[in-house]
């Protein structure tokens, strides 16, 4: 792995061959406690980027993607759901990378992204694989997992990283690249305050579409990656929904 580059604000990390996690603070007088937004960049022959961050982050963004490689060379800008943490840069990011794709969920794609992005996105059928070079992507559908319809992850099956978006995530802004530490209580400890969980009743059944890909790596969207048994993990945050 590269060694981290950190400019105070947003920190770039290899936290698996070839996959960085791109963190952005969020300081305590503009959220309580502080909050990170944090991105995802697969480097390889046709780059991909899960999650976008917001418009107003877009700068911070796109200087993180350059300590890695040029944002001209991004091919697929991905997303979880329609929300502007996960595309709010969306456009911006395809006006500076002229053959890059959205990628996103069919759903999405029709009620949303299809509308909205300036480009036509790509979308991607439940577990269907898109071959980046050296990594193959998978898409899994989660609709409503943890909120919205149009909901889905990427797991890349060459690193063992799920890019589990607003799954675990974990307030403050002070947080390590990857941590093996529990993140299942402060990500609960999150919930109880905020609930974002749509609740659905699919819940165990979603969950278990994520356990099947046997995660090492989870890239969570806020806070520190997470690094272990990803099915087990996975497995316990099932059983605290199901309460």
């Amino acid at each position: 792995m590269t060694s981290t580059v950190n400019d105070g604000a947003t920190r770039v990390d290899e936290i698996a061959d070839d996959v960085f996690r791109i963190s952005t603070k969020v300081p305590p007088d503009v959220v309580p406690g502080g909050f990170t937004f944090n991105q995802y960049l697969i480097r390889d022959d046709q780059p991909l980027l899960f999650h976008t961050g917001p418009r107003r982050m877009y700068e911070a963004v796109r200087a993180g993607i350059e300590r890695v490689l040029p944002v001209d060379r991004l091919r697929y800008v991905a997303l979880s759901h329609f929300e502007a943490d996960e595309c709010g840069a969306l456009n911006r990011f395809l006006a500076d990378a002229p053959t890059a794709e959205p990628v996103c969920s069919s759903i999405a794609a029709m009620v949303s992204v299809g509308d909205f992005a300036d480009r036509p996105p790509r979308p991607l059928a439940d577990q269907e694989l898109l071959s980046l070079g050296r990594h193959t992507v998978r898409w899994i559908d989660t609709p409503h997992l943890p909120h919205g319809w149009e909901c889905g992850y990427l797991a890349d099956t060459t690193s063992g990283t799920l890019f589990c978006g607003d799954l675990f995530t974990q307030p403050g802004s002070d947080h390590a690249p990857v941590t093996e530490t529990d993140i299942i209580e402060p990500s609960e400890a999150m919930r109880g305050a905020l609930d974002y969980f749509s609740h659905t009743r699919d819940t165990r059944a979603l969950i278990a579409k994520l356990i099947a890909v046997r995660p090492r790596i989870l890239a969570c969207m806020h806070g520190s990656a997470w690094r272990g048994d990803g099915a087990a993990l996975l497995e316990a945050l099932a059983d605290r929904l199901d309460r």
